[in-house]
């Protein structure tokens, strides 16, 4: 398989994984995979009366560091601007704003090996 679908498909997975956490701990998914000129959000989701944009980072091994640590200033630059583009589009959402990162390191098995949530990664 080649390595870029290889890394979609982890992407993919991940994010599905994420996904399933979130709902478990209270939010209400709204959008994935936002695209826009600007960059990718994730995961759209609200907790409370609160609109939560998810970068989720996912790997197998740890040959690049933690996979949370994938996520550089430039990244997070681009995740803020592209959330305020998706809540310019979306004015009846909660004004209350915040970004997470979900860390995901899987086994070569697909199965969870490291899972951390890290709430409100600009405040």
């Amino acid at each position: 398989m080649k390595q870029s679908l290889r890394l979609q498909l982890l992407g993919k997975k991940g994010e599905q994984l994420a996904a399933e956490y979130l709902v478990s701990h209270g939010f209400r998914i709204i959008d994935r995979n936002f695209k826009a000129r600007y960059g990718e959000l994730d995961i759209i989701a609200i907790q409370g009366t609160v609109l939560v944009f998810i970068e989720v980072k996912t790997r197998v091994g740890r040959e690049f560091g933690l996979p949370e640590e994938a996520v550089t200033p430039r990244k997070l630059a681009e995740v803020v601007k592209t959330a305020q583009y998706y809540k310019l589009l979306h004015p009846n959402l909660p004004e209350s704003l915040r970004i997470d990162v979900i860390g995901i390191e899987l086994f070569s098995d697909e199965t969870i090996k490291y899972f951390h949530h890290i709430k409100n990664v600009t405040g």
